[in-house]
């Protein structure tokens, strides 16, 4: 596997496998791999010729208040799982690579409406942060096809969204969250809870079967999402939402609507939060 952190040398590579007939699969991380990451590699492996991963902890889709500075950087150690799983490049850019005129002065990418809601609300400019450095990566490796994972819905669809926007050349694939046996979504930041915190985390997954069971059983909507933030913070949980919306958009499902529908739940564990979703269909 050959790891570059310029671009010239990540478009010379991809322009030799171009010039092969080789088809391209970016797989965009923040580092910090774990199997739910390499599940993407995989998927993206079968899919593809060649496979790109980049690492690259991106300034711009953190707030003020949130864990940018103490987000785990571990690049000799992706760097060895993705040789393992079988990437062929591994794109580590420094922040000046990305933000040439610096991640305040950069140019920015807004996706309107789906950006709004959910994660939107919670942390404003999030979704910008991750719009402008997607689009950033999809300029420079120009794949065929990108892999995210399932667990960050909300992301997923607002690239989607940004991709059909824009006319980028890109396919676009969601790959089904990986979850530990007791049903918590792996995530780089499920190692920020303590013992306790860890035994606790499974009752998002949980609470998420309820809400679906409880909209197949014909309980109104509203109630649904009531009970589930109070069953969260009964059980020491700061929720920032759980919610029954439209999975396309996004948008909250008229009365009675049952088709289409994912329940999505964000919530603070101690000084750690969690997000996990669950298409109903």
């Amino acid at each position: 596997m050959q790891t570059v952190q310029d671009a010239p040398s990540l478009r010379a590579a991809v322009r030799g496998w171009r010039s092969q007939g080789q088809t391209v699969a970016l797989v965009p991380t923040m580092g910090n791999l774990h199997a739910g990451h390499y599940s993407l590699l995989k998927l993206a492996r079968a899919r593809a010729d060649r496979v790109v991963a980049s690492v690259f902890v991106n300034p711009t889709q953190f707030g003020p208040n949130e864990d940018f500075e103490r987000y785990p950087r571990t690049l000799a150690q992706d760097q060895a799982g993705l040789a393992e799983h079988g990437c062929d490049l591994l794109f580590a850019p420094e922040v000046a690579t990305m933000y040439p005129f610096g991640a305040e002065h950069s140019a920015s990418i807004h996706v309107p409406g789906i950006t709004d809601t959910l994660e939107g609300a919670h942390r404003p400019g999030h979704f910008d942060g991750v719009a402008t450095v997607v689009c950033k990566l999809f300029n420079l490796v120009q794949p065929d096809l990108a892999v995210f994972g399932q667990k960050d819905f909300q992301q997923l669809k607002v690239i989607e969204r940004m991709v059909r926007d824009l006319a980028l050349p890109v396919k676009v694939m969601g790959a089904p969250t990986l979850r530990a046996d007791d049903g918590l979504a792996l995530s780089s930041r499920n190692q920020y809870l303590s013992d306790a915190e860890r035994a606790l985390a499974p009752l998002i997954r949980q609470t998420l079967q309820q809400m679906r069971e409880l909209l197949g059983k014909g309980h109104a909507r509203r109630i649904i999402e009531e009970a589930a933030q109070s069953k969260l913070e009964r059980a020491g949980f700061v929720p920032d939402y759980a919610a029954i919306r439209r999975a396309e958009d996004l948008a909250e499902p008229a009365e009675g609507e049952r088709e289409g529908l994912v329940a999505l739940i964000a919530a603070r564990l101690g000084t750690t939060r969690l997000i996990d979703n669950l298409p109903f269909d």
